[in-house]
C-alpha cells in the first residue's frame, strides 16, 4: 500500500526541520556573546550551547517549540545581578519543549519577591545536571493543565532568609507531571523544599536534607492531593525548622480525579526536639476514596508516623534520635542490623511503582540498585550513601566543586 500524501507531507517537513537545524554558541568570544540574543536568534528544534563563564543580568525569554540549551565544560553561572526576564526570573519558558542542562541559576529576584531561576510558564521542560543557588524560588511553574516538569541530577540550595514571600525551592503549580530524581534540595527559609500541585508527582532518590542551617518548613508538600509517589529518598528536618510536619499531604483541597500518597522505602530524619509527625495526611478535605500507602520506611527522631495515617501501613520501622546522623551522610543501617529483612516487600507485578531500583548517589544522581539478599527499610540497600570521586560531607556549591 502506498503512504497517504498527508503522511509523504509530515516526513518531509520534519526531514527538513532537521536538516535546517542549527547550533549557536554563547561565549566571551563567540559572535554571540549573550545569551538574551541566543534566545532572540534561535529558531525550532536548534541547540544552544553556553560557554564556561558568568553572564550578568543576562536574563531571556525562550518562545521557540522545541530547544535544547546546554552549558559545554565548567558549567557556566547565570548571575541575575538585579535583573528579571518579564520580571519573572532569569529564564522564562512560554511554551514548548525544552531540555536545559549543565547551566546554574543564581540570585534571582523580582518585585513580587518570586523571582525564579526558571520559570515555566507551560509546555514541557526537562532539567539535567543544573544548580540553583540563592533564588527566590529556583522553579516556578504556570497553572497549565498539560504542563510537564523533569528534574535530574540537580542541586537546589539556600532559599534567600527574608520574610518578604516563601520561597519555595521547587514550586510545581497545578500541571500534568512533576518528576524528580536524583537530585538534592538544602538550605530552605520558611518556604518548603519542594512543593507540587501537580496531578501527578513522582519524588523518587533524592536527598532532601535540609541541613544544620537550614530553616525549612515542609520538606515536601501536596497540598491539593492528586498522586504522590515518593519512593527512594533521604528527607531530613533541621532543629531549626518552625514546623513539625515533614512530608504534607491535602491541606488545602483536592482538585484531581485521582489523589493518593506513596511513601516507600524513604528515610525519613528529625533533627528537632520537638516530637515530629513525619507524614501528615489531612483526610477531611480530600475524597473518600484517597488512597495512602505506605512501606518499609525508615524513621528516626522523635515522632509518629503511621499511628496518626489514614491508610495501610507495612514494614516501617522507627530508630531512636540521633540513630542516623546527616552531616555525615550516615543513613544506612549497618550490615549486621537485626532490621535488614524486617521489610514487607510489595509484588514487583501488581505493586512494581513501591518498588525501588536504585539509590541517590552524592553530590547528584543515582545508582542501580543491586537487590540484596535480605531487604532492608529506608532508601539504602548498601551500607552507606555512594560518594563520587572528590566528594565528601554536606558541603555548598561552589566554583571550585562545579
Amino acid at each position: 500500500m502506498k503512504p497517504s500524501i498527508p503522511l509523504i507531507a509530515v516526513v518531509l517537513a520534519a526531514c527538513s526541520a532537521s536538516a535546517q537545524a542549527a547550533t549557536l554558541t554563547v561565549g566571551p568570544l563567540e559572535a554571540i556573546t549573550r545569551i538574551a540574543e541566543a534566545a532572540r536568534l534561535a529558531k525550532d528544534g536548534d541547540t544552544v550551547l553556553i560557554q564556561p563563564g558568568t553572564y550578568r543580568g543576562d536574563v531571556a525569554v525562550w518562545r521557540q517549540r522545541s530547544l535544547e540549551i546546554r552549558g559545554i565544560g565548567q558549567r557556566p553561572v547565570l548571575e541575575a545581578a538585579g535583573s528579571s526576564a518579564e520580571g519573572k526570573g532569569i529564564w522564562v519558558f512560554a511554551g514548548g519543549r525544552f531540555k536545559v542542562a549543565n547551566i546554574e541559576f543564581r540570585g534571582a529576584r523580582a518585585t513580587d519577591h518570586n523571582g525564579a531561576g526558571i520559570r515555566l510558564e507551560k509546555g514541557s521542560l526537562e532539567i539535567g545536571n543544573c544548580v540553583f543557588e540563592g533564588n527566590e524560588t529556583a522553579i516556578l511553574t504556570g497553572n497549565d493543565a498539560d504542563t510537564e516538569l523533569q528534574v535530574r541530577d540537580s542541586i537546589f540550595s539556600r532559599a534567600p532568609q527574608d520574610s518578604l514571600s516563601l520561597h519555595h525551592l521547587l514550586y510545581a503549580g497545578r500541571i500534568r507531571h512533576l518528576s524528580v530524581e536524583g537530585s538534592r534540595f538544602h538550605g530552605g527559609y520558611l518556604g518548603h523544599l519542594l512543593k507540587s500541585r501537580a496531578a501527578r508527582s513522582e519524588i523518587r532518590y533524592n536527598l532532601l536534607v535540609d541541613g544544620r542551617d537550614g530553616r525549612a518548613s515542609y520538606e515536601l508538600e501536596f497540598p491539593n492531593g492528586g498522586v504522590a509517589l515518593v519512593v527512594g529518598n533521604v528527607i531530613g528536618q533541621s532543629r531549626a525548622s518552625s514546623n513539625i510536619t515533614m512530608v504534607a499531604y491535602g491541606a488545602e483541597s483536592s482538585v484531581w480525579p485521582e489523589n493518593r500518597l506513596v511513601l516507600s522505602h524513604n528515610t525519613l530524619i528529625s533533627e528537632g526536639w520537638r516530637p515530629a509527625l513525619f507524614a501528615r495526611v489531612w483526610g477531611s478535605r480530600l475524597p473518600a476514596n484517597t488512597t495512602v500507602v505506605t512501606r518499609n520506611n525508615l524513621l528516626a527522631g522523635l515522632g509518629l508516623f503511621d499511628l496518626v495515617l489514614p491508610g495501610t501501613h507495612q514494614g516501617n520501622h522507627l530508630l531512636r534520635p540521633g540513630a542516623l546522623e546527616t552531616e555525615s551522610l550516615a543513613f544506612s543501617l549497618p550490615e549486621d542490623s537485626s532490621l535488614r529483612g524486617q521489610v514487607d516487600m510489595p509484588s514487583p507485578t501488581t505493586e512494581a511503582e513501591l518498588v525501588p531500583t536504585a539509590e541517590f548517589s552524592f553530590p547528584v544522581g543515582t545508582t542501580p540498585l543491586l537487590v540484596p539478599a535480605k531487604w532492608a527499610p529506608g532508601a539504602f540497600q548498601s551500607a552507606g550513601i555512594r560518594l563520587r570521586p572528590g566528594s565528601a560531607g554536606l558541603p555548598s556549591p561552589s566554583p571550585a566543586s562545579r
